[in-house]
C-alpha cells in the first residue's frame, strides 16, 4: 500500500499559499480581491 502523499508542514504552506505568495503575481492579488468581494473570513493561510 503507498504511503500517504499529503504531509502537512506549516512553513511550506505558508510559502505557498500565504498572503505575501498572493500578493507577489496579478493573479494572486486577483485571488484575494475575489475573497475579500465573498468576505472571507480568511484571505489566506
Amino acid at each position: 500500500m503507498p504511503k500517504r502523499t499529503y504531509q502537512p508542514k506549516k512553513r511550506h504552506a505558508k510559502r505557498q499559499h500565504g498572503f505575501r505568495k498572493r500578493m507577489a503575481s496579478a493573479g494572486g492579488r486577483n485571488i484575494l480581491k475575489r475573497r475579500r468581494t465573498k468576505r472571507r473570513q480568511r484571505l489566506a493561510i
